[in-house]
């Protein structure tokens, strides 16, 4: 299968990468850095120019651009790249797909967990309506840019991830730092959700979505067994063998994070329930496995 990955430089982009190469396919990377490898094509993540003869090519493309939330301080500057660096290449991919003349059959991009907003009663799951904060318009405005590929007859799968836990690369390694250092604690009242996903269980559901013509439309990529943010530092320190002891309280984190802070003090429980109707069987289900593969030596 010839494969096309947008952000395929990134972390999980590299690691996606690497296991379809071990299963014998044949990868295409667009990359907005100078490519150093054949299978490397620089785009500016804006226009189609310079790569859209390549979706001729290929039997799936997986979008998993966008400038990470992670970044600080969100500035309205800050805030608007988050948004233009997931919605334009969206966008741009719309258009190289409406003129080809041999479209790929799955079309699967990156998505956020916040989709359900950052506080909820219920356990959200796919049928759970959008909420109206930030990080959720984001979200919608993400999936909405590539909505016209339905009509194109694409199949389209919005993959709504949580943290991806893995030793290196991604947030986990800076989660884990102060817990190191003897400074594990909870952030805020510890009470919110904790939304996670071992990056080996990400990989494998991405390869099940790209495999099972049922899948179309959203599915969360989190892990079925949801954790609260008191329960996950408590399980690196111990996993760590550190004290959980150092707590930050919401008022300090919001000094010094601002409205990034609600990436840390608020977080809604979820639950990837069309990924287990489809029969798809997480490796690492529970917290205490998945931190035990990650940082045991």
């Amino acid at each position: 299968m010839n494969v096309m990955i947008a952000g395929g430089r990134g972390f999980l982009g590299t690691a996606l990468a690497n296991s379809l190469l071990e299963d014998g396919h044949r990868i295409f990377i667009l990359t907005r850095r100078k490519p150093d490898q054949p299978n490397q094509y620089q785009w500016d993540g804006v226009t189609p120019h310079g790569w859209a003869h390549l979706v001729n090519e290929m039997d799936a493309i997986v979008n998993l651009s966008g400038h990470s939330t992670s970044h600080w301080p969100w500035t309205k500057a800050t805030k608007k790249r988050f948004v233009d660096s997931r919605v334009l290449p969206g966008r741009a991919f719309v258009s190289a797909l409406a003129s080809a003349t041999r479209r790929p059959r799955v079309y699967l991009q990156g998505s956020g967990i916040n989709y359900y907003g950052l506080r909820g009663e219920t356990v959200a799951d796919e049928s759970t309506p959008s909420a109206d904060d930030f990080l959720a318009e984001l979200t919608v405005q993400w999936e909405e840019a590539t909505k016209p590929l339905d009509e194109l007859g694409v199949r389209r799968v919005a993959m709504r991830s949580a943290v991806v836990l893995a030793k290196r690369g991604g947030l986990f390694p800076l989660m884990a730092l102060p817990v190191r250092l003897f400074f594990g604690g909870k952030f805020g009242s510890g009470s919110q959700a904790t939304p996670w996903i071992h990056v080996t269980d990400y990989i494998r559901a991405v390869k099940f979505l790209l495999a099972n013509d049922d899948a179309r439309g959203a599915f969360n990529l989190i892990s079925p067994e949801g954790s609260s943010n008191a329960d996950f530092m408590r399980e690196v320190c111990k996993a760590l063998s550190r004290p959980y002891w150092f707590h930050l309280p919401e008022f300090l984190l919001k000094i010094f994070l601002g409205e990034m802070s609600v990436l840390l003090v608020d977080g809604r429980f979820s639950r990837p329930q069309r990924l287990l109707d489809l029969g798809f069987d997480f490796q690492f289900k529970s917290l205490p496995s998945a931190l035990q593969n990650l940082l045991q030596e």
